[in-house]
């Protein structure tokens, strides 16, 4: 049997996750998951890929909005659910633009402080709506700023074979999924079609490729070579390095830890198929 294991929301793209034991399903995703964004000069994200400290800020939802937190300078900030300006953007995830409403002067200063560049804090409002890749999903499917997808799932017995070939052992927090699983066999993600949890549909689209963002240790920022030198050997298709399922979903309604995942129906595109080129 597939359970729920884990379940992860990431408030502020590229900042810290927070756990949860039950999740809120919108129609873009989890509540509050990416519906925030650091942007530069030119409104474009900012992610850990360039600026892997990011991975030290830490969030928390609080009753007053999103608390983040940055222990090395002993400071916190709490954003507001709402942004409190009247000032709207194109603002850019890699090759998407969509529409952003700039939070507060106060936020783009205590980020320009802790993080010691200059940059903005942008909110997406609900009118905004970002569809995501017409050539693996409808029209009617979008999402926040994540890279591309509402969701990624990964199955822990995949993590556990990944650090059955490491020699240091990797948390699930360098992948950040916002659902994890348990039972089933190594990758039993990549053929999930269709399946449910509790009342919603989910349809996995898309094996996500992965970068360095994987790299980072996310309670140092310190860069390494694994997960990627160890991958490359039998996770790599199409020269990208491949590691959990992309999900869009139909409906809205809540999953939580425990719920059985029922898979109805399994990819039978060529794409989904990853052949190990080195085993273990």
């Amino acid at each position: 049997m597939l359970k729920v294991s884990q379940l992860f929301i990431y408030p502020v793209k590229s900042l810290g996750g927070i756990a949860l034991n039950n999740a809120h399903i919108t129609d873009r995703g989890f509540e509050y998951d990416r519906r925030w964004m650091l942007v530069d000069e030119h409104n474009l994200f900012i992610s850990q890929r360039a600026v892997p400290e990011m991975a030290l800020l830490k969030v928390q939802i609080t009753d007053e909005g999103i608390k983040v937190s940055y222990q090395a300078k002993n400071s916190s900030y709490t954003i507001p659910f709402k942004a409190e300006t009247n000032e709207f953007a194109d603002v850019t995830i890699w090759d998407d633009t969509c529409r952003g409403q700039f939070v507060s002067d106060e936020a783009d200063a205590w980020f320009r402080k802790m993080l010691g560049f200059s940059c903005r804090l942008v909110y997406m409002p609900d009118e905004t709506a970002r569809i995501t890749d017409p050539r693996y999903t409808s029209e009617k499917n979008i999402t926040s700023f994540s890279d591309a997808y509402p969701f990624l799932m990964i199955g822990q017995s995949s993590l556990d074979d990944l650090n059955n070939r490491l020699d240091e052992q990797l948390p699930m927090n360098r992948f950040r999924p916002n659902i994890v699983f348990t039972g089933g066999t190594p990758f039993e993600e990549d053929m999930m079609n269709t399946f449910t949890i509790g009342n919603v549909t989910f349809h996995g689209v898309k094996l996500c490729d992965r970068c360095i963002m994987t790299t980072i240790n996310q309670d140092t920022a310190v860069k390494n070579k694994e997960p990627l030198k160890t991958l490359a050997r039998y996770r790599f298709k199409n020269h990208k390095i491949l590691f959990g399922q992309n999900l869009v979903h139909d409906g809205l309604g809540e999953i939580a830890i425990g719920d059985e995942i029922r898979v109805s129906k399994l990819n039978d595109e060529e794409r989904f198929v990853v052949n190990a080129l080195q085993s273990s």
